[in-house]
């Protein structure tokens, strides 16, 4: 990749300087049941075995393999055992015992024929067994799922519902995880209204606190809303004030650029460490960044796209570190597609994020194509992409090359 035009930081040196400035929250213990999604931070060893004991596999009769070596043979049934009961009689030669699924092996059995290769004789007194089974046949045997002692989730694990299951088959009850931040999101500026009343000359509708609420969410936080201050030095000072001391982290939008005297920046530089950066990349150029006390304060640029590319470039890799998924999971996943038209740029110094639409063709591969509509302003387009293709400074990608892109949705 060619070298950033002069005075701009490099994408990679600002996902750094981000990144490195976030630690992870204090993990807490909490109930099992609500644990979903959240990220270990302890890892859990099994003390007891999956399952417990040896059980059938499915509803038949336990039997000794070896007495059905010349099925169909008929056999009397000397007992029933259902799922949950403790069999009491033994399978002694040429002998069954009729079994549920789930159920304790009896003593003396060694296997289960399905009750389908079976006939009841007898009125249930016996059984005939029409094909001959092996050792093993049917049988979940004890520790087959999870031995003591095994690690059945890592440190680091994000917590999907198969590991809540297989932690409460060994009596896992609550755990220590890494909590979800809470990311307090905030708009500035007397223009910006909310809701649908008619709007005055010189107003706008604020899209970027929704929007980036829900990505704040989507990321795997908790989103709390700040609301919006007006232009006075006062209303923002509080409302930054009240945001770093009860949230994580806190992201705003607007009144980051190079040159602009605004408020915002007045006040951050007062109150914190920030750093005001121009990145090599289009769009989401102008960044701030910096600390208010222990709170980390992501300062995104207003343009609804520029906004939203620069979250998710630069705030949900530090957020997802923060709520401790491990560096492979911060951020989206970069994959190789194959361009449908020519994606065309010109040389300037950036990367390029182009807003395209991603699918899969019948051989497993992406292909993309770009949306209409490329202005950082334009959000009804980026709302309408399901990816971003990754455009490397130079002159662009030709119809057939391959590209990289990011995924912002699977559908």
């Amino acid at each position: 990749m060619a070298p950033p035009a002069v005075g701009l930081v490099p994408v990679e040196e600002a996902q750094a300087h981000v990144v490195a400035a976030c630690a992870p929250l204090r993990p807490n213990r909490i109930p099992l049941a609500e644990a979903l999604g959240r990220v270990a931070a302890e890892r859990l060893v099994a003390s007891e075995a999956v399952p417990p004991f040896d059980n059938s596999a499915m509803d038949g009769y336990a039997v000794r393999a070896a007495d059905t070596a010349t099925a169909p043979v008929v056999l009397p049934v000397v007992a029933t055992v259902g799922a949950g009961a403790v069999p009491d009689v033994p399978v002694g030669p040429r002998q069954a015992v009729r079994i549920m699924t789930g159920a304790p092996l009896p003593d003396g059995a060694d296997a289960v024929v399905m009750v389908e290769q079976t006939s009841s004789r007898s009125g249930g007194r016996e059984v005939e067994v029409h094909a001959p089974v092996t050792v093993g046949t049917a049988l979940r045997r004890a520790g087959e799922d999870v031995a003591p002692g095994d690690m059945v989730v890592d440190a680091g694990t994000a917590l999907v519902p198969g590991h809540l299951g297989v932690l409460a088959s060994v009596g896992v009850s609550e755990l220590s995880v890494f909590p979800r931040a809470r990311v307090g999101v905030l708009s500035t500026g007397d223009e910006l209204v909310s809701g649908s009343g008619a709007l005055r000359p010189g107003q706008i509708r604020d899209s970027n606190r929704p929007t980036l609420l829900a990505l704040v969410t989507e990321a795997g936080c908790e989103a709390v809303d700040l609301g919006s201050a007006s232009d006075d030095e006062t209303s923002i000072r509080a409302v930054f004030t009240a945001g770093t001391q009860h949230c994580d982290a806190v992201v705003t939008s607007g009144g980051v650029s190079m040159g602009d005297f605004d408020l915002v920046k007045v006040v951050l530089g007062e109150l914190g460490d920030m750093r005001w950066m121009q990145v090599a990349v289009k769009p989401a150029k102008p960044l701030a960044f910096g600390v208010i006390g222990t709170t980390p304060v992501f300062g995104l640029p207003g343009n609804p796209v520029s906004s939203m590319v620069s979250f998710e470039l630069f705030a949900r890799p530090a957020l997802r570190k923060m709520m401790g998924f491990p560096p492979s999971a911060w951020r989206r996943p970069l994959l190789a597609a194959v361009a449908e038209e020519l994606l065309e740029r010109r040389r300037d110094g950036k990367t390029h994020l182009v807003r395209v639409v991603a699918s899969l063709d019948g051989e497993g591969r992406y292909r993309v194509r770009s949306v209409p509509g490329q202005g950082s302003h334009q959000l009804a387009a980026m709302a309408s992409a399901n990816a971003l293709a990754v455009l490397p400074d130079g002159a662009g990608v030709s119809a057939g090359e391959v590209v990289r892109v990011m995924l912002l949705s699977s559908s």
